[in-house]
């Protein structure tokens, strides 16, 4: 596995760099070291920045997050999540799964995910008796974001009624802080074991939805687009999925997985395991 210990050397061979949020370009609560400068350098040099996130909520809502941490809004292009690719396809309904879930959703995750059902046909409704299908964003404030436990009795009551879902980030778990906590995913593969049907998941590894990224940086030609992402399974496997170049970025899960200082043959070990081909790794979004 090449090891590389910044970004300068990828500004040459790539015209557009795609990149996960949380893990790579932020923890949860702040941007890594390095991160304004990297993009800030890239930019100068005419380069087109794309984030691609499996966030449960719109992009505008992941554009002010991003502001909120102190990021200048013209270092970046564009925003995609799967929680905008979601609103897209409730909205239009372009989808026979889409258009099959019928109106009435009852929504697990928390009232910051509620941005993806706004100004669509969809209604909110309290209990599964209730609902046509179920809108999964994610763990609860009040039900926890750590142990799954909280969450078996209401997908066990939304599993008995066949009730289809809708998985509005397909990451299971992802790093806040030091902490490592529960995501959308992680739900679904709850809901599966009770017995539910299996979930429509919105968002990496699904090749779908890379073409709207590529939209926002303006670019056709994905031999000169390289994604970076700290997760093998939906990062990785999703550009590889689309064509694009790959390269894993050594913070958030992967840090958590494989230390500070990870050691290049059981990262391609790793690599080759999951069935992805990273061109390299990344020590850090910095220069």
């Amino acid at each position: 596995m090449m090891m590389l210990d910044g970004v300068a050397s990828l500004a040459d061979r790539y015209d557009g760099f795609i990149l996960d949020l949380w893990g790579v370009v932020h923890d949860g609560r702040k941007p890594y070291p390095g991160v304004a400068d990297a993009l800030g350098r890239l930019k100068a040099r005419g380069k087109r920045i794309a984030f691609l996130s499996n966030a449960p909520r719109r992009s505008f809502v992941v554009d002010a997050l991003l502001t909120g941490m102190g990021l200048d809004r013209a270092l970046w292009d564009g925003t995609m999540t799967s929680g905008e690719l979601a609103w897209r396809h409730l909205k239009h309904r372009d989808r026979p799964d889409f258009a099959a879930l019928g109106t009435r959703a009852l929504h697990i995750g928390p009232e910051r995910d509620l941005s993806v059902p706004a100004e669509t046909d969809v209604v909110l409704v309290a209990t599964a008796a209730e609902a046509d299908f179920v809108l999964n964003t994610g763990p609860e404030p009040a039900r926890g974001n750590t142990d799954i436990a909280p969450y078996r009795e209401a997908l066990a009551a939304c599993a008995a009624r066949q009730l289809p879902m809708l998985c509005v980030n397909p990451d299971r778990h992802v790093m806040v802080g030091d902490e490592r906590v529960l995501c959308a995913g992680a739900l679904a593969d709850l809901y599966r074991e009770l017995g539910g049907p299996t979930a429509i998941e919105i968002g990496k590894p699904d090749p779908a939805c890379y073409p709207p990224v590529l939209e926002l940086l303006g670019l056709t030609d994905r031999s000169r687009v390289v994604a970076i992402g700290d997760s093998p399974h939906t990062d990785l496997a999703g550009a590889q999925s689309a064509g694009i170049d790959a390269v894993w970025a050594l913070t958030g899960l992967a840090a958590h997985a494989h230390g500070a200082s990870p050691d290049p043959e059981v990262l391609a070990q790793v690599a080759a395991t999951e069935g992805v081909r990273p061109v390299a790794a990344l020590l850090g979004l910095r220069w």
